[in-house]
């Protein structure tokens, strides 16, 4: 017996999780992910399982009577981003499954912390808009959990531009960059005593008076500690490249004309996650000058399409003036972005319908589904 069970996205990036349950039968777990099937390691998922059992241990379906804990469980993800190339394309994953596993096996509050076991990240992506994750006190982290703090539409119409230097796989994992930096980063010990604790009450006090201008200037230099502290361990981990340091100054350039000219809330900012790809943060006010600006900056290779260049909702064409366009210089140049991803500020998980499956709810087999890359 194959029972179809819910879908969700997470955060405005669709990254779909599929479960069937079947009473015999079933393969081992699977995910589908980016090219080809990886087998998921066995002592990872047993750390986002195992909490969401022991919650519906003593609980049947009303309905059914079934004894749930005994289901077993197939799980098909596609994500249509970068994996490892440093977008949190594993906290989207483990949060949506723990989404996922919440909504089929009926649990209920926050499994934030539960997210938190598959990839630190991921608890905060159990929640749409802006979301803090609290370091807690407790020895065994079960205070270390994500709460939102301000809603999606906080900043309203914020746009979100992912410039992708490069979708390939970093060569050092996130998980191993930071066993060594922890070893090794003398400003590691730093940047978690002092600095980032100092610059998240700051944060705090800027979210909480909606001062935009503030808060990119603290998530800029945010990032660009991280990738400090990440060059100071030994040996460095380096995953920001040239391309990306030319997003970054890009950025800045053009907030300097935005601050000379008083308009501080269409400021822009970045941030960079363990890797060579740029978050930016652009008001909606400005994101038709600020995209065009970048594709002035990073036009597509030739050989490429715009639409298969700027993936998401395309902006109106503006013409720059002369101001925008002595921002660029010659060291800019066409193909230096494989492409970008044009998006909004999530406002959380959500289920999708039938349409969305991506495992056949008859045969329980995975659809044909076309890889991002």
């Amino acid at each position: 017996m194959s029972t179809y069970k819910e879908i969700c996205t997470i955060c405005g990036i669709s990254y779909f999780v599929k479960l069937n349950t079947r009473q015999s039968g079933c393969r081992p777990i699977l995910m589908k992910l980016h090219k080809g099937d990886i087998v998921v390691n066995p002592f990872t998922l047993q750390l986002v399982a195992a909490p969401i059992r022991r919650r519906v241990s003593k609980r049947k379906y009303e309905s059914s009577g079934e004894d749930i804990c005994n289901w077993h469980i197939r799980i098909c993800s596609v994500n249509n981003f970068p994996t490892a190339a440093g977008l949190a394309s594993s906290a989207a994953g483990y949060a949506c499954l723990v989404y996922a596993l919440g909504q089929v096996y009926g649990v209920e509050g926050d499994l934030s912390s539960v997210a938190r076991q598959g990839s630190g990240s991921a608890c905060r992506s159990m929640y749409g808009g802006v979301v803090h994750w609290y370091k807690g006190d407790s020895e065994d982290g079960v205070d270390s959990v994500a709460r939102p703090i301000a809603p999606v539409d906080h900043f309203p119409d914020l746009q979100v531009i992912i410039c992708v230097a490069n979708a390939s796989r970093k060569k050092t994992g996130s998980t191993d960059g930071m066993k060594r930096t922890i070893k090794t980063s003398s400003l590691m010990v730093y940047r978690v005593k002092e600095s980032v604790p100092q610059r998240t009450e700051k944060m705090m006090e800027a979210l909480e008076s909606k001062n935009w201008s503030d808060v990119c200037d603290l998530a800029m230099s945010d990032s660009n500690e991280m990738h400090a502290v990440c060059l100071d361990t030994f040996p460095p981990c380096v995953y920001m490249n040239d391309t990306s340091h030319m997003v970054a100054s890009l950025v800045h350039r053009y907030n300097d004309v935005k601050v000379s000219q008083g308009r501080y809330t269409n400021k822009v900012c970045y941030t960079f996650d363990a890797g060579p790809n740029a978050c930016l943060f652009v008001p909606a006010t400005v994101v038709d000058e600020f995209m065009a600006l970048l594709l002035h900056a990073f036009p597509p290779a030739l050989s490429q399409n715009l639409s298969d260049y700027v993936r998401g909702p395309q902006t109106n064409a503006v013409t720059l003036p002369q101001e925008m366009l002595s921002l660029v210089d010659d060291d800019y140049q066409s193909g230096q972005l494989k492409f970008i991803i044009h998006t909004k500020v999530g406002d959380g998980p959500r289920l999708l319908d039938e349409s969305s499956s991506l495992l056949d709810p008859v045969t329980g087999e995975p659809k044909v589904q076309e890889d991002a890359s």
